[in-house]
């Protein structure tokens, strides 16, 4: 039975960091690059709300059911995003990866799949997942085509399933990757930002 308990990740420039209200300067100049709160499908919130945010997020660590980062990038030594486990099921041996989001100049970089490759190796190598899923809107294309680049399968669309900041509700793809296709993946991973580094 899985027990994840904060810890910090690190590796090829990325460091992921357990988040704590001393991160929020760092989240609010991060979202503002961009205005990323602007994207009615996401969930990164308005400078205002950042404090929230953050508090909301570990309310949900305390719960056992997050476990939540936020994403320095190691040349510049700022704070770029954020991203968590969610959805913690222990007795499935079971964490989502969710809640992402980078600033604007680190998107279409190494970074997404940095961050994707400490979390799975994490989940799948230390806290012993059996399974790690993802989920996103369904008018998030480029999240779906990021997830799906990375070798997860998608399970299949959960309609009229999350309320997003608008009122409206959206449809949610749901995607995962099993333990035993971790291997395949990781190399395919290592791969991409091998070739990126090049």
């Amino acid at each position: 039975m899985i027990n994840p308990q904060p810890i910090t990740l690190e590796g090829r420039g990325v460091r992921l960091e357990p988040l704590s209200p001393e991160h929020r300067d760092g989240l609010v100049a991060a979202a503002t690059d961009g205005k990323l709160w602007e994207l009615w499908f996401t969930t990164v919130p308005e400078p205002a709300k950042t404090e929230k945010y953050i508090a909301d997020a570990l309310d949900g660590q305390a719960a056992g059911t997050m476990l939540p980062w936020a994403v320095r990038d190691l040349n510049s030594g700022g704070i770029v995003g954020t991203t968590r486990y969610h959805d913690i099921i222990p007795a499935a041996d079971r964490v989502e990866i969710g809640w992402t989001w980078y600033a604007k100049r680190a998107q279409r970089s190494n970074m997404n799949t940095t961050c994707k490759l400490l979390l799975f190796t994490h989940a799948f190598e230390t806290l012993g997942c059996e399974v790690v899923g993802l989920r996103t809107d369904n008018f998030n294309f480029a999240s779906q085509r990021a997830i799906e680049a990375l070798g997860a399968k998608k399970d299949g669309v959960i309609r009229h399933h999350w309320p997003r900041r608008d009122g409206s509700v959206r449809d949610s793809h749901m995607y995962s990757l099993l333990s035993s296709e971790w291997p395949d993946a990781k190399k395919a991973l290592e791969f991409r930002l091998e070739r990126h580094s090049r």
